[in-house]
């Protein structure tokens, strides 16, 4: 197996991201630049935190347009695995791959703190190591990361199990203060209809080496290292 992670212009947590993979997991990895379009070699792909083009116009609203990402959604669509993180969620949104939108924080402020999140879909790709209302700790650190969509979409969203994290105090209870953005439904993270999509807020790759302090982090990739050991196996 083989993970790629994304490098646009402005990216920040490539490189921690990459730390993530190689160094705490152990699998192998590659940097993608942003103007690549060959992604054949790779199981997974991981585009990553960071202030992409400066965020003008929208965060994540002009690296939708970078080349590489026509060859993204080719490869999600053909079944492959990818991962969007902080800003790599914002990016999947504006591509259109992920519904909904980020506004601003409700408090005006960016927000950089450690964060409980309660699994509410162990039947991901992503998440399948984990169980059904586990709280992680999982660092958050965004201006932009209130999660919006309509009605609609968001029964949709809850009808389907598409809704991976929430947002959540230690206890693992949805409350209003537990809620760090003032994210609808206190979303942290949403996967597609098929699955093999998901984009989460909160960073994973701060919190999946020893090294740092904790590693609850770690659900998310050994998840994915599962479901494609699986894969090669069948």
């Amino acid at each position: 197996m083989k993970f790629g992670v994304v490098m646009f212009l402005g990216s920040n947590c490539d490189a921690d991201t990459y730390h993530a993979l190689q160094d705490a997991m152990g699998v192998p990895v590659e940097y993608i630049w942003h103007e690549d379009g060959d992604l054949s070699k790779f199981d997974c792909i991981i585009l990553p935190g960071g202030f992409t083009y400066g965020d003008y116009l929208r965060t994540g609203a002009v690296a939708r347009f970078a080349p590489v990402m026509e060859s993204v959604a080719q490869f999600a669509a053909a079944g492959g695995l990818v991962l969007g993180i902080c800003n790599g969620f914002q990016i999947l949104l504006e591509a259109g791959l992920l519904p909904g939108a980020m506004l601003r924080n409700r408090s005006q402020k960016f927000v950089c703190s450690h964060q409980y999140l309660r699994l509410e879909q162990p039947d991901t790709p992503f998440t399948c190591v984990g169980e059904k209302g586990q709280v992680v700790d999982i660092p958050i650190a965004h201006g932009d990361g209130n999660y919006y969509c309509d009605e609609p979409t968001l029964a949709q969203l809850e009808k389907e199990g598409r809704i991976v994290f929430r947002y959540c105090d230690k206890e693992g209870q949805i409350t209003d203060a537990a809620n760090p953005n003032g994210s609808l439904a206190n979303i942290a993270a949403i996967c597609n209809e098929k699955r093999n999509i998901l984009g989460m807020m909160p960073h994973p790759e701060r919190c999946s080496d020893p090294i740092l302090g904790w590693t609850d982090g770690r659900l998310i990739f050994e998840s994915i290292i599962r479901t494609l050991g699986l894969r090669v196996k069948s």
